[in-house]
C-alpha cells in the first residue's frame, strides 16, 4: 500500500494505491474518488473492537457506527480520501505498538491494525474531551487527521500539551490532567483550560487548532436561530 498526501497542510487529502487483494479500512464518508476496479462495502467488524458492541462502542465516541473498506482486485487500485474538517493528515506505522487517538482523530488504516475503544477513566472525563479514545494496535499504516496543521512532538521527561489540541500519542507515555495555572481562576481567567500532563519517553502529535474552541467562537457570532 502506498500513501500519497496532498495539498498539504490546511486542506490535505490522501491518495492511496493498494496492491492486488489489498483492503483499506476507513471512517464512513471520508471517500472522495476511487476508479473502478475498487470494491466498497460497509462493516461492523473491525480487529478487537469489531462486530456490533465495537460498532456501538465507536458511535458512543462520536465515531461513524460503520466503517467503510476498499479491496483492490487487482494492483494498482485507488482511492482518494479527505477528512471532514480542514486541516492536515499524518501517516503513523504501527508495528506491534499501541497508539491512542482522539475519536474524530481517525481516518483510515490497513486491515492489520486492530481498533479499539480504550477508556481513559475519569481524567478524560475532566479533560472536556471525549471519554473514550481509539486504542489502535498490530501492524500497518494509519491516516490520522488533525484540524489546521498536525505536528509531532518528542517526548523524554515531562510535556505538557493542552488537551483541545491532542491528535494521539504513544501508548510508553503516562499521563494526567491537571489545570494550567497555579489555580483554577487563574487558569480561567489567563483564558487556558485543563492541560494534559505527559511523563515517560514517546511522541504526541498536536494539531495547531482547538475544534471546541473554533465551535464557541464561531457560534457566538451566529445569529439566534428563529423558531418555526
Amino acid at each position: 500500500m502506498n500513501i500519497e498526501l496532498l495539498h498539504q497542510p490546511d486542506s490535505a487529502i490522501a491518495r492511496v494505491v493498494l496492491d492486488a487483494n489489498e483492503e483499506l479500512v476507513a471512517q464512513a464518508g471520508c471517500m472522495i474518488a476511487m476508479n473502478g476496479s475498487i470494491n466498497a462495502s460497509t462493516t461492523l467488524r473491525q480487529g478487537k473492537g469489531g462486530g456490533i458492541l465495537g460498532g456501538l462502542k465507536r458511535m458512543v465516541a462520536g465515531e461513524s457506527l460503520f466503517l467503510s473498506v476498499f479491496r483492490s482486485p487487482i494492483a494498482g487500485g485507488e482511492v482518494f480520501l479527505a477528512p471532514k474538517l480542514m486541516g492536515d493528515l499524518l501517516v503513523y506505522e504501527i508495528k506491534g505498538q499501541e497508539l491512542v487517538v482522539q475519536a474524530t482523530s481517525y481516518l483510515a488504516s490497513e486491515s492489520g491494525v486492530d481498533i479499539d475503544i480504550g477508556f481513559q477513566g475519569f481524567k478524560s472525563l475532566f479533560s472536556g474531551e471525549s471519554i473514550f479514545w481509539l486504542s489502535l494496535s498490530g501492524y500497518g499504516l494509519v491516516l490520522l487527521t488533525s484540524f489546521g496543521g498536525i505536528y509531532k512532538i518528542p517526548v523524554n521527561g515531562e510535556y505538557v500539551v493542552d488537551t483541545g489540541h491532542i491528535v494521539a500519542f504513544e501508548k510508553s507515555l503516562n499521563f494526567d490532567i491537571t489545570k494550567a495555572g497555579s489555580s483554577l481562576l487563574s487558569a480561567f481567567l489567563g483564558g487556558e483550560g485543563l492541560v494534559c500532563r505527559f511523563k515517560g519517553q514517546g511522541n504526541v502529535y498536536c494539531q495547531t487548532h482547538n475544534p471546541g474552541a473554533f465551535g464557541s467562537q464561531v457560534g457566538s457570532q451566529l445569529p439566534p436561530r428563529s423558531a418555526e
